[in-house]
């Protein structure tokens, strides 16, 4: 790891495109003897001020993992709780956002989401479609696995009805129909709370990311905690199956 007492100034690299698996607020709140609503309340809080940081430390692209797939397993109670949020989140802060120059962008499956929930994402969308200080990627109802589906599903449709030639599908023109179209895929994976796994989170647009785990939960996450990670990322040689320069220098000389 790199130093963790680098200043912010000497973070040389800074990935363009970071994504944060945001973990552990229900058990920051279960150590402190809180309801779980209140862990999601601390964790929105904790989106805001790294959103605000974002792009101080040179982030482009920020993607966060609000809602998956999976989490609708959950009691009803919680769901209804984290849907309350996410209404709030958008009613309250889209006004902040655009006038930072936010761009808000949703990646997931809206098939089946309430009316008003669909509304208000559409809204925070084409509200903010022309800002460029940070695009905020918002993944809501969204699993990656779900989403490669998807899209082979609409590939596949497309090939069925002579639209395109199946053999003409790249891995580029793949990604071109993914949620994330138009995105440049993460540098920097983040995930709080010590846990060791991507949970299904932007599978196919992970796959040369750098993995940074951190301890914190959610809710304790800060602008240290983002400096921290970038500065670990700024450490990193990143090969993409290739040689780094060191392992190119040892080669011997041909002839």
């Amino acid at each position: 790891m790199a130093a963790a007492g680098w200043p912010e100034s000497e973070i040389m690299t800074t990935p363009a495109h970071v994504a944060i698996i945001m973990d552990g607020n229900g058990r920051w709140a279960k150590a402190r003897g809180m309801p779980r609503l209140a862990g999601h309340r601390a964790g929105v809080e904790a989106l805001r001020k790294t959103v605000r940081a974002a792009p101080d430390l040179g982030i482009s692209f920020l993607t966060v993992y609000a809602f998956s797939s999976e989490n609708w397993s959950r009691p009803k109670a919680e769901v209804s709780d984290l849907m309350g949020l996410l209404k709030l989140f958008i009613r309250r802060d889209l006004a902040e956002l655009h006038q930072s120059g936010v761009r808000v962008r949703i990646i997931g499956d809206r098939t089946g989401l309430q009316a008003d929930i669909r509304g208000l994402l559409e809204e925070a969308e084409s509200l903010t479609a022309r800002n460029e200080s940070l695009t905020l990627v918002i993944a809501f109802n969204y699993g990656g696995r779900d989403e490669i589906v998807r899209t082979a599903r609409k590939l596949a449709l497309a090939a069925a009805r002579g639209e395109i030639d199946a053999e003409s599908i790249t891995a580029e023109s793949f990604a071109g129909c993914l949620d994330t179209q138009g995105i440049p895929d993460p540098e920097l994976v983040i995930r709080t709370s010590g846990e060791l796994r991507l949970s299904n989170f932007l599978l196919w647009q992970a796959a040369y990311s750098e993995l940074v785990f951190l301890p914190c939960y959610w809710p304790d996450f800060g602008r240290e905690h983002l400096a921290e990670a970038l500065r670990e990322f700024a450490g990193r040689e990143r090969r993409f199956g290739g040689l780094g320069p060191q392992d190119v220098a040892s080669r011997p000389a041909a002839g």
